[in-house]
């Protein structure tokens, strides 16, 4: 088996608050070592050497919140070119979505996802099931047989189920195996239709909007759900500050809730769609300045569990329309390290803080074997700058689409290296579209 040390690193472990310059020893696809003394006095004999040249090593990311085109959409995005944006961007395992061609909502296409990703995949892939059939918020799906077949979620993705009695049915049928609910907050008739966060500035630009209430509506009706059922559930994202009262309450009363949020709501707001740049429609919609900020806020309390890339590919046709009329979605598995490392260099957060919301807290949460530097762990690990500039050029991604909101702008930390397993599926050096 093929051994690996990784020599002059800065180790760095949220789930047990390392930070020091040390080492670390990979035999085959496991940690079999690591250690801030570890390779301090001499080169290993017989292993691969890895200088990283004092860069960070922590836990390869785990990003909960992935949709791709495949099956069904695959000129938007397939798994395969879905996984080499995420190694380029330090995921090492992918969470990914049900709302494909057809709905992942019987346990032979469960099967599907797990055994494409295999062959084609060079990142780890784990998908979510539908919560309802075919996604239409109406009648429960098989969790039972679903989570037999490697469902690790149940969700109806970017969907609200607008009928609490469903909801409630769901949620309970769902305690009884343990199994974990992806809700998405946004109320749907007050949505419907709309494109930007009701307000001057969208009453200014002519855009239909709907309150930004709209999610809070469905954060408070599903709490309280929670609360007659028991079930464990996670806010997907989350991106308003009202939202966050009500999550904060529950935390406090102890119901077993989490929540996400996505990278764009950290570092956007409605300001930013002024050019009418289609790129930035996402789904919940940007919202106030003050709203962000709250944003920030929140993962630096702990209120919010994770940060998620809510990587969206969209073909070029379906963003070249009016804005009000353009698809919902942003990629972001590429850029969720850099943003959500703003935080740290806004002093917002220390760096351990921000990486524990992309690895410790999505494997707590989801039960996943990772995002953590164990010994006779999974050999998952990301090799970054956490310092080092760049400006973040859109036709250099690796997904196969490229509407990302970020092209042009200015970032700190950049991921030089990426390993899955033991194996590297990332090196910057010789990547042709560094």
């Amino acid at each position: 088996m093929t051994r690996t040390a990784f020599i002059n690193a800065r180790l760095l472990d949220p789930a047990t608050g390392l930070d020091a310059p040390g080492g670390l020893l990979v035999d085959g696809e496991t940690i079999a070592d690591f250690g801030p003394r570890l390779f301090h006095d001499a080169k290993p004999s017989g292993a691969r050497i890895v200088d990283c040249e004092g860069r960070a090593l922590a836990p390869g990311l785990i990003d909960m919140r992935v949709f791709t085109g495949e099956p069904g959409s695959e000129y938007r995005e397939t798994l395969a070119s879905a996984s080499h944006a995420a190694a380029a961007g330090g995921v090492t395992t992918m969470i990914v979505m049900p709302n494909t061609d057809p709905i992942i909502d019987e346990p032979s296409l469960v099967d599907f996802i797990k055994r494409r990703a295999a062959a084609t995949a060079c990142v780890r892939v784990a998908p979510m099931a539908a919560l309802t059939k075919g996604l239409a918020g109406q009648v429960m799906t098989e969790m039972g047989l679903l989570m037999e077949a490697g469902a690790v979620a149940f969700t109806d993705a970017d969907r609200t189920i607008g009928n609490a009695r469903i909801m409630r049915r769901a949620l309970a049928y769902a305690s009884t195996f343990g199994a974990l609910v992806v809700g998405h907050a946004e109320d749907p008739d007050l949505s419907e239709g709309t494109a930007a966060t009701e307000g001057e500035f969208a009453t200014r630009h002519g855009l239909p909007a709907a309150p930004a209430m709209a999610e809070a509506i469905i954060v408070e009706r599903d709490v309280r759900l929670v609360e007659l059922t028991g079930a464990r559930f996670h806010f997907g994202q989350v991106s308003t500050q009202a939202s966050l009262d009500v999550i904060a309450d529950a935390k406090a009363r102890g119901l077993p809730i989490t929540c996400g949020v996505s990278a764009h709501h950290l570092a956007l707001n409605e300001l930013d769609i002024a050019s009418y740049r289609t790129f930035h429609k996402v789904k919940p919609p940007l919202r106030s300045e003050a709203d962000r900020a709250a944003m920030v806020e929140g993962v630096a309390s702990g209120i919010i569990d994770v940060i998620v890339s809510s990587h969206d590919p969209q073909a070029a046709d379906t963003k070249r329309q009016t804005f009000a009329q353009a698809a919902f979605g942003a990629i972001g598995l590429e850029t969720l390290l850099p943003v959500a490392l703003g935080l740290y260099h806004s002093g917002h957060a220390d760096l351990l803080q921000v990486l524990a919301t992309m690895t410790t807290a999505p494997a707590r949460i989801l039960g996943l074997d990772g995002g953590r530097l164990a010994k006779g762990g999974p050999a998952d690990i990301v090799i970054f700058d956490p310092d080092e500039p760049f400006v973040l050029k859109a036709d250099t991604l690796h997904s196969r689409a490229h509407n990302t909101p970020f092209d042009g702008r200015r970032f700190q930390g950049r991921v030089h290296l990426t390993y899955v397993g033991g194996e590297r599926v990332f090196d910057r050096t010789a990547d042709t579209d560094a």
